[in-house]
């Protein structure tokens, strides 16, 4: 289910350069999700073959593509979606929120793979403006330790329509179980 404005993007689309996010000036790529952030979304998120509404009304289709056109004309892949044209349109869809999280934490934050992962997920859910101006990603490039500020903050990130959502709360305590997950790949920082 995604959560994220159409108002909020189509704003942020009409500031001057002047005003420009961070985000877009930096030119660097986040390194891609590892599958257990893939299996959580898909987890999540649902499979969707045509465009539908999701539960807050937006329209998606595949693995919580939101849809920027009427019938979702922007989609590459043919209608009905399979699982694996879905599975390839939530890899597109992801790099824009690997490169958003990637771009929005400093220099000196550093994530192992699934830290990184459960962000990436926030992020695809809530949407990369959201996630920008969020006290999560300012107490991150404060300096705070991940394993402190994402079962802290993540959990706050449940509601959808102003009203608290079962599913948002499952899928917060999915992505701080996630993020808690030892492991020693490392995701970021990257070099830039």
């Amino acid at each position: 289910m995604r959560v994220q404005s159409l108002f909020a993007a189509a704003a942020l689309s009409q500031l001057p350069s002047t005003f420009a996010s961070p985000l877009l000036a930096r030119a660097c790529e986040g390194p891609p999700v590892n599958s257990a952030t893939v299996a959580l979304i898909k987890e999540f998120e649902g499979f969707v073959p045509e465009p539908a509404p999701d539960p807050i009304g937006l329209p998606t289709v595949g693995y919580g593509h939101l849809c920027e056109t009427e019938g979702c004309g922007e989609v590459q892949y043919s209608f009905p979606l399979t699982e694996e044209s879905a599975s390839a349109l939530l890899k597109d869809d992801l790099v824009q929120f690997q490169d958003a999280i990637t771009m929005m934490t400093a220099a000196e934050v550093v994530l192992n793979a699934n830290q990184y992962g459960a962000l990436v997920s926030w992020s695809f859910n809530v949407g990369a403006g959201a996630a920008e101006g969020s006290t999560l990603i300012s107490r991150l490039n404060s300096g705070e330790a991940p394993n402190t500020v994402l079962p802290e903050e993540l959990p706050k990130w449940n509601k959808g329509g102003g009203e608290t959502l079962p599913g948002l709360v499952r899928r917060r305590a999915a992505e701080v179980e996630l993020s808690q997950t030892a492991t020693d790949e490392p995701a970021l920082p990257v070099g830039c």
